[in-house]
């Protein structure tokens, strides 16, 4: 394990995940280890630490990547949480998720439009005022 890249992917995975990537690093402790360090390592160490785009941005792609492959809700309920910790709000992380029915389809975009409402319930975010 390249120590430089996992400290810089673990502080970059903090600020952005928060307990979120913590808790999916742990989940992966007893039967991949390794693809938890490649998370932290090449994930946030190496992409999301690039100063190319600011972590905000790199969410709203991560949101429509997500929205658009379907199947990935459990992953976009972590980059919900992110996109939130990074500056997004709610309505933003909505617009955002109407936009990709455009391009990926209604049914992926209500499947995560529904994530977001839960994390948005957790956070006590709802009801969003977005505009119509």
């Amino acid at each position: 394990m390249d120590n430089e890249r996992y400290q810089r992917g673990w502080q970059m995975l903090t600020q952005v995940d928060g307990e979120g990537g913590q808790r999916v690093v742990d989940a992966l402790a007893d039967i991949s280890p390794v693809l938890g360090e490649q998370v932290v390592q090449w994930a946030f160490g190496d992409m999301y630490a690039r100063p190319e785009l600011p972590p905000r941005d790199r969410q709203l792609v991560t949101l429509g990547v997500l929205t658009a492959l379907g199947g990935c809700e459990p992953q976009l309920e972590v980059h919900v949480n992110a996109a939130l910790n990074v500056g997004l709000s709610p309505a933003e992380i909505v617009e955002a998720l109407l936009h990709s029915a455009v391009y990926c389809g209604i049914p992926r975009a209500i499947n995560a439009t529904f994530v977001a409402k839960k994390v948005f319930g957790e956070r006590g975010l709802l009801p969003v005022n977005a505009v119509e």
